[in-house]
């Protein structure tokens, strides 16, 4: 296996990856598959100040990816983000996910952000204990937040801080700029 950064041409395979997220579950509020050229722009918009790594087999196929963006758009946030990870069906529950995360916090140390967070249906046990092995605690659950397939799902935000804090945070470096 090998983890690099995702590259624009990698839009459509990221897509087919995503798809059955959106069509069939709840995992992600989105009700339309992205098309590849709007998936292609957000990756661009991300990879600017964030990484956007994908694993790769040994046949150099991309069984899975994870990002990093931006929290909220003021300033103060700058040191804190937003985590992503989706992987391939076929590839649940070997470790990638873990891989996947464990060199997205590489990237993110040397940004600069201490502090990760991962909005989660809340209901979905196999994420929530993934993230808590990763070191994620629980820090809010929100009722009846979004509306997907006839229903409505409550929402539970989990964090992860690296390392200490310092009292005064070295300015945040853009990813394009390591």
């Amino acid at each position: 296996m090998k983890i690099r950064v995702a590259e624009i041409e990698d839009a459509a395979s990221l897509v087919e990856i995503y798809r059955p997220y959106v069509e069939k579950t709840a995992i992600t509020f989105e009700y339309e598959v992205p098309t590849v050229e709007e998936y292609t722009q957000r990756m661009t918009q991300t990879l600017k100040k964030y990484p956007y790594l994908v694993l790769e087999n040994e046949q150099e196929k991309i069984v899975g990816y994870a990002y990093a963006g931006t929290y909220k758009g003021r300033t103060a946030y700058d040191w804190s983000v937003e985590v992503t990870v989706y992987l391939d069906q076929e590839n649940h529950g070997h470790g990638y996910g873990k891989l996947l995360y464990t060199a997205l916090e590489v990237y993110l140390s040397k940004q600069h952000v201490y502090q990760l967070t991962a909005c989660i249906t809340a209901g979905n046990g196999a994420s929530e204990h993934f993230h808590e092995k990763l070191g994620y605690r629980k820090v809010a659950h929100f009722a009846q937040l979004g509306y997907k397939f006839g229903q409505w799902y409550d929402v539970c935000w989990m964090q992860k801080t690296l390392g200490d804090l310092p009292s005064q945070p070295a300015p945040f470096i853009p990813f394009s700029e390591l």
